[in-house]
């Protein structure tokens, strides 16, 4: 289910964001929006090669941009700053406190288009401005399910509505994992992760039929809640009666699901009355982290049991 969400960010977003020093425009200014999560280092513009090149990106200017707007005539400068100060481009960030060059000041205040300063060397603020912007203009769907975090690893609990998912993250909350987001998970896609919370109406909030919400950090402490975790794997939650076709010991990853177009492992536990769902839970997370360390409990099982018998083989025949 795909999440209406706002994707856009403002420039005065990243402002506060980052104590930015406005050189130029006024309030106004710092409504324009953020669509683009990438930044742009305007080598190419700067020296009038426009082709296939994007200006609906925050523009970041360093020391060698500096360095080469220097060695331009202030006509140059006025025609290639013109260009970079459109009306699509949100705003633009000197790194490192160098002063703004004069012909820009002037079109930007004549624009109120916003120029800005970071204390920041040129890496540093590109890279934190990419890694803010990739956040929070990344894609995101809205699954139903309960999300949790267990040993570190991030689990989404999937299954059929009432087979007692919220019941089990009660219990395993009760147990010392975290609660990151009941019934409505909000997932994100950062590059190929898959980063989950929950919606900020439901934060913190767990709903157990028969007694209602549950607000996990007063009743449990802060550390019962996470306010989002990475997506590791997912586990099916299904009645016993209609999983006959699961192997007994597949404690294992049996299986894959698609999220966002990234593939997470997924494994099928049965579900029914007297078992202890949060233990097989647990077993089931600790074998994935030792999957994940190269170490696979039943492969090693299978190999002894290879050996067993051509040990005994051995006997009969001696």
């Amino acid at each position: 289910m795909s999440a209406d969400l706002d994707k856009k960010v403002f420039v005065r977003d990243l402002k506060d964001k980052f104590n930015l020093i406005q050189l130029t425009g006024n309030e106004e200014s710092l409504d324009r929006w953020i669509v683009a999560p990438d930044i742009n280092r305007p080598g190419l513009e700067l020296t009038g090669y426009m082709r296939l090149n994007d200006l609906k990106r925050v523009t970041i200017i360093g020391t060698k941009e500096i360095e080469f707007i220097n060695t331009l005539d202030r006509d140059t400068q006025y025609a290639r700053f013109g260009i970079i100060t459109d009306a699509y481009t949100p705003c633009i960030i000197i790194s490192k406190t160098q002063e703004c060059p004069e012909v820009l000041r002037q079109i930007a205040t004549e624009r109120n288009f916003p120029v800005f300063q970071s204390k920041e060397e040129t890496l540093r603020i590109s890279v934190e401005v990419t890694a803010f912007l990739d956040e929070k203009l990344a894609p995101c769907e809205v699954f139903h399910g309960v999300m949790m975090n267990i040993y570190g690893i991030g689990v989404l609990l999937k299954g059929e509505s009432g087979i007692g998912k919220s019941e089990l993250a009660l219990d395993l909350v009760r147990r010392g994992h975290m609660l990151v987001a009941d019934d409505c998970v909000e997932t994100y896609r950062i590059h190929n992760e898959l980063k989950c919370t929950a919606p900020e109406l439901l934060k913190n909030m767990l709903e157990i039929r028969g007694i209602g919400i549950i607000d996990m950090t007063l009743v449990y402490g802060a550390v019962s809640c996470l306010d989002s975790c990475n997506l590791d794997f997912a586990i099916e939650l299904k009645s016993f009666s209609s999983t006959t076709n699961i192997e007994r010991n597949a404690l294992g990853v049996t299986d894959t699901i698609d999220i966002m177009g990234v593939e997470k492992p997924l494994i099928i536990v049965p579900v029914r009355e007297g078992r202890a769902l949060s233990v097989i839970i647990e077993a089931a997370v600790a074998n994935f982290r030792l999957l994940q360390k190269g170490t696979d409990s039943e492969m090693e099982f299978h190999k002894r049991l290879e050996e067993l018998i051509a040990k005994n083989e051995k006997e009969g025949g001696a």
